[in-house]
């Protein structure tokens, strides 16, 4: 046993004292502004897409795309990843932190090749997420269908 028992008390409570301390505050309102930045770019592009005669509810889709484009894009230039360093939760949460997730793993793994590196890393970490809302999204119109009908 590694001393005793009030020794690693002692221990413990030494390095609870000097263990830095999050900064919660800090954290939430860099997320908060950075989650508005991705949010304030998204809503010039749908803008502009509305602009050109589409529905706002038909711009929804192209929307979502040239934000995941966006988002690979500065990921790939290494902007993004800087950009969620300090917005945290704010960068990871919207459409483009998603893209961030798929795109970070390729560059990471290029070296290994086409197919066994970037191909098969791409989807590490957005392949659980994607595959868990296809089984909720099939469920959730199941019960649908069977509560309200077809």
């Amino acid at each position: 046993m590694l001393g005793t028992q009030k020794e690693q008390e002692l221990y413990r409570r030494m390095v609870q004292r000097h263990a830095p301390r999050p900064k919660y505050l800090r954290n939430a309102v860099l997320a908060f502004l950075g989650g508005g930045a991705v949010s304030l770019v998204g809503q010039a592009v749908m803008t502009g897409i509305v602009s050109l005669g589409m529905t706002p509810k038909d711009a929804a889709i192209p929307t979502a795309a040239v934000m995941v484009f966006i988002g690979a894009l500065l990921t790939g230039w290494g902007i993004y990843d800087e950009f969620g360093r300090y917005a945290g939760m704010g960068a990871a949460l919207p459409i483009t932190g998603f893209a961030n997730s798929i795109v970070s793993p390729s560059l990471e793994f290029k070296r290994e090749g086409y197919v066994l590196g970037m191909s098969a890393k791409m989807f590490s970490v957005a392949g659980p997420v994607i595959v868990y809302g296809l089984v909720t999204a099939f469920f959730a119109s199941l019960v649908r269908v069977l509560l309200v009908g077809p």
